[in-house]
């Protein structure tokens, strides 16, 4: 009998076929099998004004009583949590994720408002609310509201929440802090855009990103990840010398029409638009009470500024070295979050984004969020020496003492200060022929460009008339430095403007037969910009008075750097750093995005180095002035 049944089941689907032009698009199709290891949700999470947020939830199956990490994103948290098509959660998810949802985390991603599902309005950094912002809300709100209605609504979670992410979501972790919910009991903001006028995306001093009109243009012509510019496969430094300027090129591809770009446009100098954003100066105004462990690479060519200008900030409000920590990596933007083994030509000692997030920010979030965890004896400062190859543990930040590195005579370095009345060294600079900030051709667009340049090789500068070197003897000992370098330029210019960029850079001994591919190199140490106008007032910008020498100084990004015995220091200065930087026209123009092909000059510039005028770099030395005697041997 049921044999007979099952044969008539069987006759029954054979005739039952599915219509020729039913649509083949299954309405709704889950991924997710029962053999999945994991659990994912999607819910439109309500916020105070009635939008809603995308946010995807995740957990390995099993969970219970577990903590929460959260990142507020741009980025589309649906390809988030879909890495890979798999029912493992550590292939779904990235893999600097796999240490927290294989310990118990429940993992959730957001689109921030106005991005990807999420409902609202799009603006980028969304300022706080107040005078930059009339509505109700903010990131510091939107994520006060998240985290209320995950410890609420989460059954799985033990109702601590922690908060993550790189770039712009660390942004989006540093606005969480502003007004910190309860539940949210430690952060990790990593290489967090913090002011994009001083030193982070689009402006470094003055001087504008041109390149990141790509990242405006992905962001703000839909919401959803879009393509950059239209400009095909071409040169950058071609294709932006051939538009005139960055006005021409803005015109070119129908930028002005994002008000994003409209809004730079309208902000070249440091205002109180800007200065209402900056939130190194918003946090500082605040108490601490967050657990917050900053991290950053030493070699971020994003958001190198952000992190340590927090610190700065933060640091003098934790008594006792208890809520605040800075880390600084061997890493590119956003490199914590992958392998670190490697950048470029240097290879380091094992994986150092793996050895971080397993022996530190593991440990550090564990001990603030997972129930009955250990207590972790969190580093004030934890950074990597390069060279040396080891983590290093210090009370502060910078560890070193200042010395003053001196450019002298015959283009060399001196810890003594010059003697001469009156001594400098000259170079025509001409915005045709603009100093290339990589070898020729150019394409940001490539990763494997784009990502490591920072320490990318500087000898096709050196070789260039248009750029000073000045540069030691070989180290008779190794030469540890530790904090921000500071460029201390006294610079003149036959025009009424001018860019000012200083590098200082490690020079690899000439023969190098085991590692053939660092022979020679010139690794920058720490590279930055300062645009002329601004020496007087960031928010005034003044004309330069020809042929006059101003003394510009400006940090240089944050670093652990050991240059060992036989290599050299060397510092480059030049007036340009093309097309990652637009071009100074040498002219005073009121706004540089407006200005006209006419206002390009040459000029020549001079770099000072006498009694009155002794340019320098302050470098912090671990062991101070002796140790530098003692490497330098003067």
């Amino acid at each position: 009998m049921k044999y007979a049944a099952f044969s008539l089941l069987l006759a029954a689907a054979a005739t039952a076929q599915t219509p020729t032009m039913q649509p083949d698009i299954a309405a709704p199709f889950n991924a997710v099998t029962p053999a999945a290891d994991y659990i994912r949700r999607e819910v439109m999470l309500p916020m105070r004004d009635g939008v809603k947020l995308y946010t995807v939830i995740v957990m390995k199956k099993g969970t219970a009583n577990g903590p929460i990490l959260l990142t507020r994103t741009v980025y589309n948290a649906g390809k988030n949590t879909s890495r890979n098509p798999s029912q493992s959660i550590t292939e779904i998810l990235p893999i600097s994720d796999a240490e927290f949802v294989t310990d118990g985390y429940i993992r959730v991603y957001q689109d921030v408002r106005g991005r990807n599902k999420s409902e609202g309005d799009y603006v980028i950094t969304r300022p706080l609310k107040g005078p930059l912002n009339n509505t109700a809300t903010d990131h510091s709100t939107d994520a006060y509201d998240t985290i209320d209605w995950l410890v609420k609504n989460v059954p799985e979670t033990n109702g601590r929440v922690a908060i993550t992410g790189s770039s712009y979501p660390g942004f989006t972790s540093l606005m969480a802090l502003v007004d910190p919910h309860p539940a949210l009991k430690a952060a990790v903001p990593m290489s967090p855009m913090v002011d994009g006028w001083m030193g982070d995306d689009w402006f470094h001093n003055g001087a504008f990103r041109q390149t990141m009109l790509d990242y405006f243009t992905g962001q703000t012509a839909t919401k959803n990840d879009e393509d950059p510019v239209a400009m095909g496969h071409r040169d950058y430094y071609a294709e932006f010398l051939s538009a005139g300027s960055v006005g021409g090129y803005i015109a070119r591809y129908g930028l002005d029409t994002l008000p994003g770009v409209k809004k730079l446009m309208e902000h070249p100098s440091y205002d109180s638009w800007w200065q209402g954003q900056a939130l190194d100066k918003i946090l500082g105004a605040r108490p601490l009470t967050v657990p917050t462990m900053l991290v950053v690479g030493q070699w971020d060519q994003e958001d190198s500024y952000g992190a340590p200008a927090v610190y700065r900030a933060l640091e003098p409000k934790d008594t006792g070295n208890k809520l605040l920590s800075l880390v600084i990596g061997p890493w590119r933007h956003s490199g914590v979050n992958y392998d670190g083994s490697s950048l470029g030509v240097l290879k380091f000692a094992g994986d150092t984004g793996l050895q971080f997030r397993r022996d530190v920010m593991k440990p550090f979030l564990d001990s603030h969020v997972k129930t009955g965890a250990p207590a972790f004896d969190t580093p004030p400062v934890l950074t990597y020496a390069v060279n040396a190859d080891k983590w290093q543990r210090h009370d502060r930040f910078p560890a070193g003492e200042t010395v003053n590195l001196y450019l002298d005579d015959r283009f060399s370095l001196s810890l003594t200060a010059p003697a001469a009345k009156a001594a400098h060294d000259d170079y025509v600079s001409d915005p045709a022929h603009p100093v290339p900030f990589v070898p020729v051709p150019v394409n940001v667009r490539d990763r494997t460009v784009w990502g490591p340049w920072l320490v990318s090789d500087q000898r096709h500068a050196s070789v260039r008339p248009d750029v000073v070197t000045y540069v030691s003897q070989p180290l008779k000992a190794p030469l540890q430095i530790h904090g921000q370098p500071e460029a201390n330029l006294f610079a003149s210019t036959s025009g009424t403007d001018s860019d000012w960029v200083v590098k200082l850079i490690d020079v690899f001994p000439e023969e190098n037969s085991a590692q053939p591919e660092q022979a020679g190199l010139q690794l920058g140490i720490g590279m930055e910009i300062f645009r002329g106008r601004y020496v007087k007032s960031f928010e005034k910008p003044e004309p330069l008075t020809p042929g006059k020498a101003e003394r510009y100084r400006f940090l240089l990004p944050g670093v652990n750097h050991v240059i060992p015995a036989g290599h050299r220091l060397m510092v480059q200065v030049q007036s340009s750093w093309f097309p990652l930087y637009d071009r100074n026209p040498q002219k005073f123009v009121p706004n540089i995005f407006t200005a006209s092909l006419q206002d390009y000059q040459k000029a020549t510039q001079g770099v000072w180095r006498d009694t009155q005028r002794p340019s320098h770099i302050a470098i912090p030395v671990v062991g101070g002035a002796a140790a530098a005697r003692a490497a330098l041997n003067n």
